[in-house]
């Protein structure tokens, strides 16, 4: 809006009068000045409009920064690693979900963390390499292992925000653990292979002479001694054929044998076993002259094996009976004892290698017998006698029904 000045009219004549002049002055200065404000206005009005534009844009720019820091908060949050941030005064500004998980706690200053975990983040600062950690969860299990690295925010070092990226390397560390002790098995089973073979010539040694000296009708006592070593010999022969058969499987000589020979074979060379542990010992033969497609070396071992298992738990002696039946499908060889029996609990584990309830025994006689009849075609189950002892049945396929 301007403003109009009404000023009294001057004639030409009088336009030298001063009067005149300082009105005709005047007249242009209020022109000078409406024109001023006039642009004033307009300054006024596109200052407003600028100021407007601008006040969108920056409160867009501030809805925009708001998205963004939510989004970087979502990705922060769901980043496997851990993220820990720490200001120059020592200030933790950021801790991620998955650092307060491995570093057990949602301290919000450095001196709060264990001192353990605060002289490993500055040996990570001060030698750029990444430090690892074994620590605890808060619960006291599982144990859990933390690798944790530097990186500066800005260039200054000495007064710069710090963060560092923790990652749980549990896994990891199980894994290599689990590898360092199969490599340390490997060396330890062929160590035993090894030293199996090396016994395996001179043991063969020692029982074909104490074959011959029990054969050589000696008097009373010194019979009994030689009954003893055999034992003691079988014994030994059982416990490093074991140890090969598991370790070291040799190639099958399967043939065509008598499975009423094995049995008789059997009672044969338990017996002596059987008088050192003061155990009777029956076989029930149903299996002669019944051809079945086998190594027989290998069933030998396998009737060693659940023998010797028998004779161990029946201390105080007791009765091993051996049963062989011809069925349709195959043939079934049965071995049970009164001893003291398999814990429920047990059953399902005892042919596994190295389990076993008994101090001092390396866990191996069962897994050989399962490996064996399983080479064969055949099954092995374990079971209770009702009312004492324990019971395996072995069953093998017919001739020719071996896969």
């Amino acid at each position: 809006m301007s403003a109009s000045i009404h000023l009294p009219r001057v004639s030409v004549a009088d336009a030298d009068h001063p009067l005149a002049r300082a009105f005709a002055s005047f007249t242009e200065a209020a022109g000078s000045l409406e024109r001023t404000y006039s642009q004033l206005q307009a300054q006024v009005v596109q200052m407003r409009q600028e100021l407007e534009i601008t006040n969108h844009n920056l409160a867009k720019s501030l809805a925009e920064n708001q998205r963004i820091r939510a989004r970087l908060n979502r990705i922060l949050e769901g980043l496997p690693c851990g993220v820990l941030v720490i200001e120059p005064e020592g200030r933790i500004s950021v801790c991620n979900p998955e650092a307060e998980r491995l570093l057990g706690t949602t301290a919000d200053d450095v001196k709060a963390l264990p001192p353990v975990l605060s002289e490993t983040f500055e040996r990570a600062q001060a030698s750029g390499e990444e430090q690892e950690i074994c620590c605890l969860a808060q619960n006291g299990t599982p144990v859990v292992w933390i690798a944790i690295r530097h990186a500066l925010v800005e260039q200054d070092p000495e007064s710069s925000t710090s963060v560092f990226i923790l990652r749980d390397v549990s896994e990891a560390k199980k894994l290599e653990q689990e590898q360092e002790q199969v490599r340390r098995q490997q060396a330890l089973v062929e160590m035993s292979a090894l030293l199996a073979h090396e016994i395996r010539n001179p043991l063969g040694s020692l029982e074909l002479f104490a074959g011959l000296l029990a054969e050589a009708n000696l008097a009373g006592e010194s019979q009994r001694w030689v009954e003893h070593v055999q034992a003691g010999l079988r014994t030994l022969s059982a416990t490093v054929n074991n140890v090969l058969h598991l370790y070291n499987t040799p190639n099958s000589e399967c043939a065509d044998m008598d499975a009423g020979e094995l049995l008789d074979w059997a009672y044969d060379f338990l017996l002596p076993l059987a008088k050192q542990a003061k155990v009777e010992i029956q076989v029930v033969n149903g299996l002669r002259s019944v051809i079945v497609r086998a190594d027989r070396h290998r069933l030998e071992q396998v009737l060693l094996n659940l023998a010797l298992n028998a004779f161990r738990f029946m201390s105080g002696g007791g009765w091993l009976n051996i049963r062989g039946d011809d069925r349709q499908d195959g043939i079934e060889i049965v071995v049970e004892d009164t001893g003291p029996g398999i814990a429920p609990a047990d059953l399902p584990r005892i042919f596994q290698p190295g389990f076993s309830t008994r101090p001092g025994s390396c866990g191996l006689g069962l897994a050989v017998c399962q490996r064996i009849i399983e080479q064969h075609g055949g099954t092995i189950e374990a079971e209770n006698c009702l009312g004492y002892g324990a019971r395996f049945r072995l069953r093998l396929p017919a001739k020719g029904a071996m896969a």
